[in-house]
């Protein structure tokens, strides 16, 4: 076992004499590196995470959970001023299970179990009045947390004293609710109605118009509905116009700061809106052949009346003279001679186009536009870097804007150049409020973690060619070994690259003698196989 331990220790005393100087500096550069990332691994990879148990809470929660752990000899961590709580990741789930069974987090408020816990005789009317409403507020509290982008809420409930006789109106309740929402959560309008009927329906002769739900940054949440805006149309009117002066603003805006840059411009736009709502029915009468005014004939008559013949002659009794007669007497006159009668009566009947219209108009017109627009030149402090004919250039496109956005039929004038110009500001001056923003750099990774990796690949692809090198080195001299003894000597062959400085012969004897010194027994056996041969 020694002669082994002394052979393998010569072999790597010669290979390490064997190598140049730089190459024993990257050797032993490449072992300290290897021994380095080594130890990071385990570091890194023994290493505890801990993650979140619990989050927002309050600090007597904070205080009864850290001193359970403690009592449990379980590490633990209070960051973001003391509302979370951090632990193991991988004791997080059973911790979770532990605690809610023993009752933590205890937030100190009282809910509906406490009836259950706490009942007794000697309560009376006005606690049990208080703890109830203290209770209801709980309840509703924890109801609205589970909404979504909700993470905490405040409950103020307000009931009104019954009154002692029935006949006495009852008074409705009124709740004012203020939510800790999550950070750039926007409610849609379905969201915002329903937390208003969620809690219209948890507390009793509750109307949406006594609630008030208003977050942590004083954002009030409006319910849109016909119960709390009957007959106001105000607030609809006013987002109709700030929708319209918004969309123009916002044209005219990514228009001009393509051109002159988005830190040059700054645009305003002011709109009047007629909010008139005509409906109105429309029966026309028009005739089929405009050219002719004439219609479609769809039935006609012809009549046609001839008479030829002497005159009639005087006779029978005037009116007057017969008092029996009612009816205008049966005189008729006469004339003597003879005479001709013709009549021609035609009647047709045209049919004309009948038209009947159902007009609404649109419920709003834009009536009036201003556009108000700064523009800071260039050079901030030269006003004449900026041409007159950029600037002129600049009002023709905002006057092309109100002409084509201001409703023809909502004014009484013709929009005449004079009056579009009068609509339109262009002011040219340097912007001393400019705010100035901090470009933040992005987080990246820097390329020295690469040129590290890059360089620790190599570091380990060397270190396993070396070993496999080593490896196979050893086997070569191991077979070489054996083939010696077999037999016989070996003549070494010298490498191409290296000097020779021994003859075969001396390097046969070093051979024979190194042989001699480490294995004796086979330098004998050599000796008997030679004096066999001869």
């Amino acid at each position: 076992m020694t002669d082994y331990l002394q052979k393998y220790t010569n072999n790597i005393k010669e290979y390490w004499n064997s190598r140049s100087k730089k190459q024993k500096m990257i050797m032993i550069g490449s072992i300290l590196l290897f021994v380095i990332v080594i130890a990071l691994i385990s570091f890194f990879a023994t290493r505890t995470t801990i993650a979140p148990l619990y989050s927002n809470l309050t600090p007597s929660e904070t205080g009864s959970i850290k001193e359970s752990l403690d009592s449990r000899g379980i590490q633990s961590e209070i960051t973001e001023g003391g509302t979370t709580i951090k632990v193991p990741e991988e004791l997080v789930d059973s911790l979770k299970v532990d605690l809610a069974a023993e009752g933590i987090p205890k937030s100190g408020s009282i809910d509906y179990s406490f009836f259950s816990q706490n009942a007794g005789i000697g309560m009376t009317e006005n606690e049990f009045n208080v703890l109830k409403l203290d209770a209801m507020q709980t309840e509703l509290a924890d109801l609205i947390k589970g909404i979504d982008g909700v993470q905490d809420a405040k409950v103020m409930i307000n009931l009104p004293q019954q009154g002692i006789f029935v006949n006495e109106s009852t008074e409705t309740a009124s709740a004012s609710i203020v939510l800790n929402t999550q950070p750039g959560y926007k409610f849609e309008d379905n969201q915002i109605t329903a937390l208003y009927h969620l809690v219209s329906k948890s507390v009793p002769n509750l109307p949406t118009d006594n609630i008030v739900i208003t977050n942590q940054n004083f954002e009030y949440f409006d319910l849109k509905n016909n119960e709390n805006f009957s007959g106001d149309v105000f607030a609809a009117q006013h987002d109709i116009k700030k929708q319209v002066e918004r969309d123009v603003q916002r044209q005219v805006q990514s228009m001009l700061g393509t051109l002159m840059g988005q830190d040059k411009v700054v645009v305003s736009v002011t709109a009047d809106i007629d909010f008139t709502q005509e409906n109105r029915e429309e029966n026309l009468v028009a005739p089929v052949d405009e050219e002719n005014m004439e219609g479609i004939a769809i039935s006609a008559q012809k009549i046609t009346e001839t008479f030829t013949g002497d005159g009639a002659a005087v006779g029978g009794v005037p009116a007057a003279e017969d008092p029996a007669d009612t009816l205008g007497g049966t005189y008729q006159g006469g004339a003597n001679g003879n005479g001709d009668y013709e009549r021609i009566e035609e009647t047709i009947n045209n049919e004309v186009n009948k038209i009947r219209k159902e007009i609404i108009e649109s419920p709003y017109k834009v009536r009036d536009l201003g556009i108000q627009v700064m523009v800071e030149p260039p050079d901030a402090n030269d006003p004449n870097s900026l041409p007159q004919e950029r600037v002129d250039d600049i009002t023709k496109m905002l006057g092309t804007i109100v002409r084509t956005t201001i409703n023809k039929d909502a004014i009484d004038e013709d929009l005449t150049e004079e009056t579009i110009q009068e609509k339109i500001v262009v002011s040219v001056q340097p912007f001393n409020g400019k705010i100035q923003f901090n470009d933040e750099p992005k987080q990246i990774i820097p390329w020295w973690v690469y040129a590290v990796g890059g360089l620790l690949l190599l570091i380990i692809i060397l270190l396993v060619f070396l070993f496999m090198r080593m490896r196979r080195s050893k086997a070569e001299e191991a077979e070489a070994e054996v083939n010696g003894m077999n037999e016989g000597p070996q003549v070494h062959i010298p490498d191409v690259n290296e000097e020779q400085k021994d003859t075969e012969s001396s390097l046969r004897r070093k051979q024979l003698e190194k042989m001699a010194k480490e294995k004796p027994e086979d330098f004998a056996k050599l000796l008997r196989t030679w004096i066999a041969d001869d």
